[in-house]
């Protein structure tokens, strides 16, 4: 096992999507066209990646980002709030002619939101860039479906190199799906992207469809019901704890990234799930997407 001694922290990499998101919180959403008043307001550099591994690097690991931002301003600045943050943005890289990618997020408050994100369909999607031999050295690799190239080189760069690859299955297009799941030692599914994969409506049945075809680790979470998968063929789960919700964006990023670190510290699969969906539930309790994201400290004391 490699030293993971307090001064040697577990070390992520993340590869996917790099977005600079502006939230708003509203008192609803409404339903005709309109104006409403903002009783809230943020800007955070995420993706669905990177904010696991910020939440990865508060809740006390290293991570880097390997994404993709246009050669813009907006792109200077998503690097610059990343490496802030505490991440190695090293291997982000910036394309040439391409714009960064922006999106808005109306969060009501029931802590429900619309996102609208746009993405530069011009930015170049080859990853023959990537500093793939750095994998070895990290302790888990977490991708994304927004950049199936790069999440799919570094699945099969960390599979190659012994390394634990966990997909982020939330909803994407089934093909990608189907392309990233079985690189992956850790498959890590939304319920919604679990049941768009398989077909099938029952969460128990989906996960034994997974599973049944999957060499490692089929899990899903599942929002207010907390965390289930599927191991020595029985259905396990792990509650999540009754809070006040505030804001849902990024909880179950942070529930990723909460997760990684306990895998990578070598936890079990139980206490992993129970201290990621404690993270994810106070991230909840917090507006600013990924900025709610609670410190280990806190965790613990929840329960985590």
């Amino acid at each position: 096992m490699k030293d993971r001694t307090p001064f040697h922290p577990a070390r992520l990499v993340a590869v996917g999507g790099i977005c600079t998101t502006t939230l708003y919180r509203v008192p609803e959403v409404p339903a005709v066209p309109g104006k409403v008043l903002a009783t809230d307001a943020a800007e955070v550099v995420d993706g669905m990646a990177v904010s696991a591994a910020c939440a990865f690097v508060r809740l006390g690991g290293q991570g880097a980002v390997w994404g993709r931002v246009g050669d813009d301003p907006r792109g200077v600045g998503m690097r610059r709030e990343l490496a802030a943050a505490g991440l190695d943005v090293s291997a982000v890289r910036s394309v040439p002619g391409g714009t960064s990618s922006i999106a808005v997020s109306i969060i009501d408050a029931r802590g429900d939101r619309l996102v609208v994100p746009y993405h530069d369909a011009s930015l170049d999607a080859a990853a023959d860039w990537l500093p793939l031999e750095r994998i070895a050295s990290a302790d888990f690799v977490h991708v994304d479906t927004r950049w199936p190239e790069g999440a799919a080189a570094a699945l099969v760069a960390a599979r190659a190199a012994g390394v634990p690859g966990m997909l982020d299955a939330d909803i994407a297009p089934p093909d990608i799906l189907a392309r990233l799941v079985p690189l992956s030692s850790h498959a890590v599914f939304s319920d919604a992207g679990l049941f768009l994969h398989t077909g099938l409506s029952d969460l128990e049945a989906a996960l034994r469809l997974v599973a049944a075809g999957h060499p490692g680790h089929v899990g899903a979470s599942c929002g207010l019901d907390g965390y289930a998968w599927i191991e020595a063929g029985e259905l396990w789960r792990v509650p999540a704890p009754r809070v006040e919700v505030v804001d849902t964006l990024a909880a179950g990023d942070v529930f990723h990234g909460a997760l990684a670190l306990r895998l990578a510290e070598g936890a079990t699969i139980e206490a992993a799930a129970r201290f990621a969906v404690v993270a994810a539930s106070l991230k909840c309790t917090r507006f600013g997407g990924r900025l709610g994201c609670p410190t280990r400290d806190e965790v613990e004391a929840a329960g985590g």
